[in-house]
């Protein structure tokens, strides 16, 4: 297939390696528009939705990469476990990053309106920045949404972790790698 012509579809896709990740830098603005805030973490789920693809494919890609004359350390099975692991832990780390901000900024934009209502001297826009106050309330939905996220995240991350576990039953995580070992942990307790 020329270069240039397309994505590569059907089982080239499959066997392609994974095309790098790209860190995408988020701002207020992100988290306070919820569909932009959703649609970043649906991105960042993509790994967790593909996994068991993934593993199939990490498993093919070292196989390639031994019958090419480059083994590397352990089984097959170990090392496609390994590549895979170091890419779940390093997206489940961005994607808690991501919405622990936006946790911090849908709380924080409330609490600018709530100060800026009590220091207002003019009733009229005391009154106004009041009702926005009481319409957020009202309408939670964002801020509830966005910190729902983070149980979200959980369960998405235990599901994966459950599939992991189940391809990947005789690999454990570096012993150095403490974040890693706190999802590992928590997913065998």
């Amino acid at each position: 297939m020329p270069s240039g012509s397309g994505p590569v579809l059907g089982s080239l896709s499959l066997q392609s390696p994974s095309p790098t990740t790209q860190i995408v830098s988020v701002s207020r603005s992100t988290c306070l528009d919820i569909g932009s805030f959703k649609d970043l973490l649906r991105e960042y789920r993509k790994l967790d939705d593909s996994i068991t693809m993934r593993l199939n494919r990490e498993n093919a890609m070292v196989r390639d990469q031994e019958r090419s004359g480059r083994p590397g350390k352990g089984s097959v099975q170990d090392q496609a476990c390994a590549n895979l692991w170091q890419e779940l832990v390093s997206n489940w780390n961005r994607r808690k990053q991501i919405i622990s901000y936006c946790v911090d900024v849908v709380d924080q934009s409330k609490e600018e309106k709530q100060k800026a209502a009590q220091i207002e001297e003019d009733p009229a826009r005391r009154r106004a920045l009041e009702a926005a106050v009481f319409s957020d309330d009202v309408k939670a939905t964002q801020r509830n949404q966005v910190h729902n996220e983070l149980s979200i995240d959980t369960i998405v991350r235990n599901r994966s972790l459950q599939a992991f576990h189940s391809r990947c039953r005789y690999f454990t995580p570096p012993l150095s790698d403490s974040e890693a070992r706190k999802y590992w942990d928590t997913a065998s307790s």
